[in-house]
């Protein structure tokens, strides 16, 4: 395989981006899908060829840090488990986000594996589509329960019934909670999604490398409009896309069928070890069906569990130092890597993460974020903690009227200081 790439900041996995830490090798799952053959080929390449550490990203993808000299070994280790993409220019382009339970959901209104598998081969076959960003992002929702819905996308579909037909609605520039430009047929989910890369592609400057740049210039009904001539298009009013508890996706959940259910769990703050992931793997190959997959939520899934098993498996994820309850504190905090390996981090955000999870009196869905960057969260998390020296954070709280983190409450904070305000304000019965 070819790996002449273009330049870009973003790491894939044939182009290695160096950091504080080493190099990152990002590994862009099918679906956030992976066998337990290729876990335990991630987990082999980070423990010899780099130092240990693997990490769920924000998209349902893996990343490898610490690379050093043998990043060449790596790749070839990752590249043999099938891990890489049909073609070096493709890799950048594998931008496709579905549901963790993808085809087992009890809501779900399709399984979306076989229009991603096509989608996914038409992003990487087509010269054409590499040239999009390597963060130009799809999501293909199925309606089902388990979803990411708060992560905006250049492009979203989201299925629905109407009339005893499912109808897949889509936006741009945004989420699927958000009103829809119009809905298609499910035969022409694939037409759609190339037609709106097509005349993306045809519109767009050089600069204009997202959506929601080109739709500064050109307005959603005139981009609409255009769209009209090369599908059907129809009206969408009346529908709204319901969002989930994000708990569904820690503990066991019953699937499509009565027997079986997914056992979910959140590594500490999205990071893993070699010997948790390897863990793992064994389970999805005793207990399931030989899958892991990975979550927005920078935690893991074994689907396909019988239901009599849950437990077991539950104990063993446990004892892999796994988070398996929606109430451990760290379940929900986010962090970035911070100033231990990166260099535009301002604080240790992992370190100063862990210590707010022991003054937390309860759990509360925080994110830590070294720089204004927020490489850890795609979305706007209702509580954020930005660095801005080491140990100290200003604290925003999510405000929909309001851009970036949101609405700025106190600054240059302590972990402990916010904490107290953190728990107070969680005792306050004005805070609904």
């Amino acid at each position: 395989m070819s790996t002449a790439l273009r330049p870009s900041a973003c790491p894939g996995l044939l182009r290695i981006v160096q950091a504080l830490d080493g190099g990152i090798c990002r590994i862009k799952l099918n679906g956030g899908s992976i066998s337990a053959a290729q876990a335990d080929a991630v987990a082999d390449a980070a423990e010899q060829f780099a130092g240990g550490a693997i990490e769920a990203t924000n998209r349902a993808n893996l990343q490898i840090r610490g690379i050093g000299e043998q990043s060449a070994a790596l790749i070839e280790r990752l590249l043999a488990a099938g891990l890489g993409p049909r073609t070096a220019a493709g890799d950048d382009v594998r931008n496709l986000m579905l549901s963790p339970a993808a085809g087992i959901d009890r809501q779900m209104h399709f399984d979306t594996r076989s229009l991603a598998g096509q989608i996914l081969d038409t992003l990487q076959s087509h010269p054409r589509f590499h040239e999009l960003s390597a963060k130009f992002a799809v999501q293909l929702d199925g309606g089902e329960a388990l979803a990411m819905l708060e992560h905006p996308h250049d492009l979203w579909l989201s299925a629905f019934e109407r009339d005893g037909e499912t109808l897949l609605a889509f936006g741009l520039a945004g989420c699927p909670t958000e009103r829809a430009l119009g809905a298609v047929a499910l035969e022409h989910g694939h037409a759609l999604v190339v037609s709106v890369l097509e005349l993306f592609l045809e519109r767009a400057r050089p600069e204009q490398t997202r959506m929601r740049h080109l739709l500064e210039e050109l307005p959603r009904l005139a981009f609409l409009e255009v769209l009209r001539e090369r599908l059907p298009v129809k009206a969408v009013s009346n529908w709204q896309r319901t969002p989930i508890a994000n708990e569904l996706h820690i503990g066991a959940h019953r699937q499509n069928s009565d027997t079986l259910v997914y056992v979910g769990a959140v590594p500490p703050l999205g990071r893993l070890d070699p010997t948790m992931l390897r863990g793992a793997a064994r389970l999805a190959r005793r207990f399931g069906d030989g899958h892991l997959r990975f979550t927005p939520w920078q935690s893991l899934l074994l689907p396909n569990i019988q239901a009599t098993d849950a437990t077991r498996v539950l104990e063993a994820l446990k004892r892999l130092n796994l988070s398996i309850e929606a109430a451990d504190p760290l379940s929900s905090i986010i962090a970035c890597t911070g100033a231990s390996g990166c260099g535009k981090g301002l604080a240790d955000t992992k370190g100063d993460a862990r210590l707010l999870a022991t003054l937390l009196p309860q759990t509360q869905s925080v994110h830590l974020s070294g720089c204004p960057r927020s490489c850890a969260a795609a979305h706007c998390a209702p509580v954020t903690l930005l660095a801005v020296s080491p140990g100290h954070y200003d604290l925003y709280f999510r405000d929909a009227t309001q851009p970036g983190f949101g609405a700025l409450h106190a600054r240059n904070l302590t972990i402990e200081a916010a904490a107290t305000l953190l728990a107070a304000r969680s005792r306050s019965p004005l805070d609904a």
